[in-house]
């Protein structure tokens, strides 16, 4: 049996609706089907997980942020300060501690243990630490906050590193630890399957319950 060949321009108009049929199915169809799924299934996360206060979106629940007040629960370092910036009148972009916002970005340093930079940060943020509370010892201090993520926008810190922070959460809110102390224990998460890591904090949602404490 003799097979009909096809032609250059046939070939190329064939090849041509293939690439527009593929282009409507995974470019527009598929990618709605899933959008819509989504929204519907996890409306919350599929807008961002997004927190509001006082009626104003001030975050999102899985993105870090950076908090520098005595009476709110600090983050872990961050290379990028999680991205948290003041801008004055003239324009001018500064991170909380006046150093020059350097951008929207994600990451770490990525210094290496030998690295004289990361030991005088390391030690910088151990004595801010220490002054801010006063009767917790180096020892006590949890390695999580004194060491940056991966991202620099890590939400979490481990439930030793928030309990840590009580003390001086309490004298500087005015706020009962045993009630600081609820809201951390309101927004830790268990491990994961129950034998997975360790059980983490939320910065962000610990720090929204404590403004509105403070409130009332």
């Amino acid at each position: 049996m003799k097979v009909k060949q096809l032609s250059f321009w046939q070939d190329l108009a064939q090849g041509f609706r293939l690439t527009l049929v593929m282009l409507v199915l995974c470019g527009f169809i598929f990618p709605m089907i899933l959008t819509g799924l989504s929204a519907m299934l996890f409306p919350s996360q599929a807008k961002g997980s997004l927190v509001e206060f006082d009626g104003q979106h001030v975050g999102a629940k899985n993105v870090g942020q950076e908090f520098r007040q005595d009476y709110f629960l600090w983050s872990r370092p961050s290379a990028y300060h999680y991205n948290v910036y003041r801008e004055d009148s003239a324009g001018n972009q500064t991170y909380l501690d006046g150093s020059e916002f350097a951008g929207l970005a994600s990451g770490s340093d990525n210094y290496a243990p030998s690295n004289p930079a990361l030991a005088d940060r390391v030690k910088q943020d151990m004595q801010t630490f220490l002054a801010k509370n006063p009767g917790v010892k180096v020892e006590d201090i949890p390695t999580d906050l004194m060491t940056a993520s991966g991202s620099g926008l890590d939400p979490h810190i481990s439930k030793a590193a928030a309990e840590i922070q009580v003390d001086r959460i309490a004298k500087a809110s005015g706020l009962a630890k045993s009630s600081i102390e609820k809201i951390i224990r309101k927004h830790t998460q268990g491990k994961l399957l129950s034998i997975l890591g360790e059980e983490t904090v939320n910065v962000l949602l610990v720090n929204i319950d404590i403004a509105k404490a403070m409130q009332n």
